[in-house]
């Protein structure tokens, strides 16, 4: 298999060609899968960790230069220092390839080798460094993120940052350093807040969007993720590399809630950096679309801070959707082109994606008719006059759709999570 080239720091130049092995690894949670492919042949998984249990440090061939020989030996002496494992697993991370990402790299090679420690790889999107541990807390990935943030070691080799994960492990102060950063991030957003018009080179007026990885980062709980660049391609939700991901559904459906938190974090930052790069010519409308989507930006990052379970969560994807949608629409309209339509995500559980049909429902003991966006299988199953997949709050002690949450507490239940209410954005701005 041949994995896509593409551009980033250190990993792959344009032009390049590499190869991956034929066979696939098992994804995580499949604990138990076979550790041998279909020929006979040791999988992937089984590969590094033969590899790691002959040196705690693996850099695939293609990527031999990032790390030279003499940085491994002189990272392996620096990371025995500490009382836990270090493993380095550095390979390319391809969508769709054997390693798609640092999640999914970290536990198979962990369940592979079968020892605990802290797993550093790159990671999934752009090319900062992850570190995921396993069997105790020594501030590993507080340690990677710090260095994510840090501006002075954005262009800096994977072996310098390396050197600055490891002495912010064994000084303790990963945490510390990490929020240190975060709220440098926070300030510098705060103080980039686009309230006038600049000007290009031209003199045309443009609106700046520069708004870094505001007070998302205070959360305690992302890894950065550098936006990847794309051209929109037309105006079909479907051609828009803007627009959230709905790969990103498929996989917080499936999520527990310190996993929906952390991959929530790591879409607030990602929509942070993509409004960092942005500059839209000025115009009536498209300041307006920009006003949406920074004021569903900010909406994201708060609504994350004080987010106290799933429902929360999900409010944060659907805030980040309005907010991309808008973004979206802001570029094409600057372009003369036609806004880009909006698809709300299922009424009944945001988790669930695309809301593929727009149904008339009645609540269960309730007079009143609503007309509701909802995926396939919830559309299916009110039409059948059965309970759809409905997503729970907590509330009293016991589990409730979130809908029939008492209103003035939860402005989730007071919107449908925006679908009864146009103005999700602004309540949550104003602490609803």
């Amino acid at each position: 298999m041949t994995f896509r080239c593409y551009r980033a720091r250190f990993l792959v130049r344009p032009g390049c060609a590499g190869t991956l092995p034929a066979d696939s690894e098992s994804l995580p949670g499949l604990k138990g899968a076979a550790s041998f492919g279909g020929s006979g042949e040791p999988s992937p998984g089984e590969r590094l960790a033969a590899a790691l249990r002959r040196s705690p440090i693996y850099v695939d061939p293609s990527l031999a230069s990032a790390l030279p020989q003499a940085d491994r030996e002189r990272l392996i002496t620096k990371f025995g220092k500490l009382p836990v494992p270090v493993f380095v697993v550095l390979v390319p991370l391809v969508k769709g390839g054997t390693w798609s990402d640092d999640e999914q790299l970290a536990t198979v090679v962990h369940e592979r080798l079968g020892k605990d420690g802290v797993y550093i790889t790159f990671s999934d999107i752009g090319d900062d460094l992850r570190a995921k541990e396993f069997g105790g807390d020594h501030q590993a990935r507080y340690a990677a993120w710090a260095v994510s943030f840090d501006r002075s070691y954005r262009d800096t080799s994977v072996s310098t940052r390396l050197d600055r994960i490891a002495d912010l492990m064994l000084s303790g102060n990963a945490k510390k350093e990490y929020d240190r950063q975060s709220a440098e991030i926070d300030k510098r957003a705060k103080e980039r807040r686009p309230n006038e018009f600049g000007r290009t080179d031209g003199g045309s007026p443009v609106l700046p969007v520069a708004l870094g990885a505001a007070g998302v980062a205070a959360a305690g709980v992302a890894g950065l993720v550098l936006w990847r660049r794309r051209r929109m391609a037309s105006v079909r939700r479907e051609g828009s590399a803007l627009l959230l991901p709905r790969t990103v559904f498929s996989t917080a459906k499936r999520a527990n809630e310190d996993q929906l938190r952390e991959q929530a974090s790591r879409e607030v930052i990602a929509f942070g950096e993509l409004l960092d790069e942005t500059d839209v010519r000025a115009g009536e409308r498209t300041d307006a679309l920009m006003t949406t989507a920074l004021d569903a930006y900010q909406a994201a990052g708060k609504t994350l801070d004080a987010a106290r379970g799933v429902p929360d969560l999900a409010g944060v994807l659907v805030l980040l959707d309005q907010g991309r949608d808008a973004l979206a629409s802001a570029r094409a309209v600057a372009k003369g082109r036609p806004e880009i339509p909006p698809s709300p995500l299922c009424f009944f559980n945001p988790l669930h994606g695309d809301a593929a049909a727009k149904i008339d429902w009645r609540p269960i003991g309730s007079r009143r008719r609503l007309r509701v966006h909802a995926c396939r299988a919830c559309a299916r199953a009110a039409r059948a006059k059965e309970t759809p997949d409905i997503l729970m709050d907590r509330r009293d002690g016991r589990d409730v759709p979130y809908f029939e949450a008492d209103p003035a507490q939860s402005v989730w239940a007071e919107t449908g999570y925006g679908q009864l209410r146009d103005d999700l954005i602004h309540r949550v701005l104003r602490g609803d």
